[in-house]
């Protein structure tokens, strides 16, 4: 009964030594990978970086798999197949071997986004949505390759195949085109980092506070407390100015005083402001101006401009404050007195001829 030949000139005793190959291989692959990591997981664990564990773990599946076709390749000769069935049998080892490679790929892929999306830059970018997407994009990319070579390393013919894909896939861009446009436009925000969820930025003519960063569209709140949803295609080429990234913070008054004002009491006042400002714990000193701009039309016209070391304008808005007060204060001991627009007529009565 064993003896009699079945499907590609094999015997059926040989089909059952078949059998036996694939599950030896089998489970040879499953314990010798074990045995592998383990023998690895201990030089693994001896390294600080963690990167190293995460691989090995992720690597469980192909390692096992190579080790199992191993066996098969070495056990096949046991079996005494024809040539040509042989030869099949080697083929489609080496077709297991190009799906271990790309398997691999696979596993490094999920890998490398993973410790990318640990890294820090994922952690104060604005493009953590971002990540996997890209390793979404990475694997489609990874599955097309590792098709492609299996069947053409397996005869099949591909170049038509090949031909079809760029057709439709150019067929696709031109359908989607603004959603890949917005989906690259994603990704150019995520790689510059122009600005990050949480920050107060002007966009066009108006600023607002990014709520969401998505794939296609970004989300802003306004201060009227509505929400602006610009695409990212177009927010990629606009101007954008972020408030939050300003390392200092400037202030910039014109303060007047009345035209009674004597030269010695605006010098007190000068010097009274500019010790106001360099006395500040949150002081820029280099950057502190305080001078007579010029003689307005109601106003001796005193220019102030300062920068403070805070990136919080809740905290700027409470030092503008303190300072506005204390030159006040100034203002006051000077003996002189803050303008406001006035005018002076002169009537002038002519006698009559």
């Amino acid at each position: 009964m064993l003896d009699r030949f079945g499907p590609l000139g094999l015997t059926w005793f040989q089909w059952l030594a078949v059998l036996v190959v694939v599950v030896a291989s089998a489970v040879f692959g499953m314990l010798a990978g074990r045995v592998v990591r383990a023998v690895v997981g201990r030089l693994v664990r001896r390294t600080r970086s963690t990167w190293d564990d995460i691989l090995l773990d992720r690597l469980a599946g192909p390692i096992s798999a190579a080790l199992g076709l191993a066996l098969g390749a070495g056990l096949i000769p046991q079996v005494s197949p024809p040539p040509d069935a042989a030869d099949a049998a080697y083929r489609f080892i080496k077709a297991g071997y190009f799906a271990v490679f790309f398997w691999t790929l696979f596993r490094l892929v999920d890998v490398g986004f993973h410790m990318l999306g640990e890294s820090m830059w994922a952690r104060s970018g604005p493009s953590r949505s971002l990540i996997p997407l890209g390793s979404r994009v990475a694997k489609v990319a990874l599955l097309a390759m590792a098709a492609v070579a299996v069947l053409s390393y397996l005869g099949y013919p591909v170049a038509s195949l090949v031909a079809g894909l760029g057709i439709g896939g150019l067929a696709l861009a031109l359908a989607a085109q603004k959603t890949v446009e917005n989906l690259f436009g994603a990704f150019s925000i995520g790689v510059d980092q122009p600005f990050r969820v949480g920050d107060t930025v002007r966009v066009e003519d108006f600023m607002a506070i990014v709520e969401r960063i998505g794939l296609r569209s970004t989300r802003f709140r306004t201060m009227d407390r509505t929400i602006v949803t610009i695409p990212n295609g177009k927010l990629a080429d606009s101007r954008i100015e972020s408030f939050t990234a300003r390392d200092r913070m400037r202030l910039a008054t014109v303060i007047g005083l009345v035209y009674g004002t004597t030269e010695a009491q605006l010098r007190q006042v000068i010097d009274g402001f500019q010790h106001v400002l360099r006395e500040h714990p949150k002081i820029f000193s280099e950057g502190v101006t305080v001078i007579l701009r010029g003689l307005g039309p109601s106003a001796l016209e005193i220019e102030v401009t300062a920068w403070f070391q805070t990136e919080d304008f809740g905290e700027f808005q409470s030092i503008r404050q303190e300072v506005l007060l204390h030159f006040l204060r100034v203002v006051e001991r000077a003996g002189t007195q803050l303008a406001f627009p006035t005018q002076t007529v002169h009537v002038v009565s002519q006698g009559s001829r």
